[in-house]
């Protein structure tokens, strides 16, 4: 299983093992990590699972559709060339050791 680290804004890391197939939004809810509210349950209608990905890491990543890019527009503090949403990253074997950075706040 990929190694994915969340990290709160208050410099908090939590290292998780995520199941292949499911969301990095799902590894944080099933982890209880503080920072990913996910209202919409992952359903990409609202943008309360924003969060900052390196830009390094966008290769391995599937691109943004229009939807997310949609969404995204309404998540708080977003910074262009970092920010997702965490429910449309599906995990993969190439996201071992993604580095996730968590928004102070969500939308």
């Amino acid at each position: 299983m990929p190694k994915i680290t969340y990290i709160e804004c208050n410099g908090t890391a939590h290292v998780i093992d995520v199941a292949c197939g499911s969301t990095v939004m799902e590894g944080a809810r099933q982890n209880d990590i503080p920072g990913i509210d996910a209202n919409c349950g992952g359903a990409c209608a609202c943008s309360t699972c924003h969060a900052y990905i390196d830009p390094a890491w966008f290769g391995a990543l599937p691109p943004m559709d229009d939807m997310e890019e949609e969404m995204l527009s309404f998540a708080y503090e977003q910074e262009p060339g970092r920010s997702r949403l965490t429910c449309q990253l599906r995990v993969t074997d190439e996201m071992d050791g993604l580095v996730v950075n968590l928004p102070l706040r969500q939308a």
